[in-house]
């Protein structure tokens, strides 16, 4: 599965460009997040090397990427839990509301809400070019590429507490795990 999710991410979102390089780390982090946590790293590894395919032009159906890569996923057969990752990565269920597109996100249930919270922490904890970055960065970073009257600016102050509290709980089973 891990070989398929990455050769998939690779044509869909390899010529989207520094998109790629942010892939690549959040699933290298899902890697160690999973040894670390004793998670189902097939499971979340694929997830997160497949997260962003929505953005790919053909697959754009909705132009919400969760939905969009999520419906794809589905489609040609991927596991029900790495298609329910992707629709709800990263609290996407905020973005789903604001865009009016509640009932659409609500086609795909929620994951598992351990593998959930650890795909959004490695989303969450890498830049857009790869580089490791704490969240109240990333989000700033999202911000400011969006804009703060678009969509994704007014999801990341909707979802700003619910993002920052995830990664929070995933870095404190982090440390106490060692």
């Amino acid at each position: 599965m891990l070989s398929s999710a990455r050769s998939e991410a690779r044509r869909l979102v390899e010529p989207l460009g520094r998109r790629w390089l942010h892939v690549q780390m959040v699933a290298a982090s899902a890697v160690d997040v999973a040894a670390k946590l004793g998670l189902d790293s097939e499971t979340l590894v694929a997830a997160a090397w497949l997260h962003d395919i929505g953005y790919a032009d053909e697959l754009r159906e909705t132009g919400f990427h969760p939905v969009d890569g999520a419906r794809f996923l589905r489609r040609r057969g991927w596991s029900e839990e790495v298609v329910r990752l992707v629709a709800h990565h990263s609290c996407s269920r905020f973005e789903a509301g604001l865009r009016g597109m509640g009932d659409t996100l609500s086609e795909f249930p929620r994951p598992s809400p351990e593998l959930e919270d650890a795909l959004c922490f490695c989303d969450m904890t890498t830049g857009p070019g790869g580089e490791r970055v704490t969240v109240v960065d990333r989000l700033a970073e999202i911000k400011a590429r969006y804009g703060e009257d678009g969509v994704v600016g007014r999801f990341v102050e909707a979802a700003r507490d619910e993002l920052v509290g995830t990664v929070s709980r995933v870095e404190d089973r982090l440390l106490t795990v060692g």
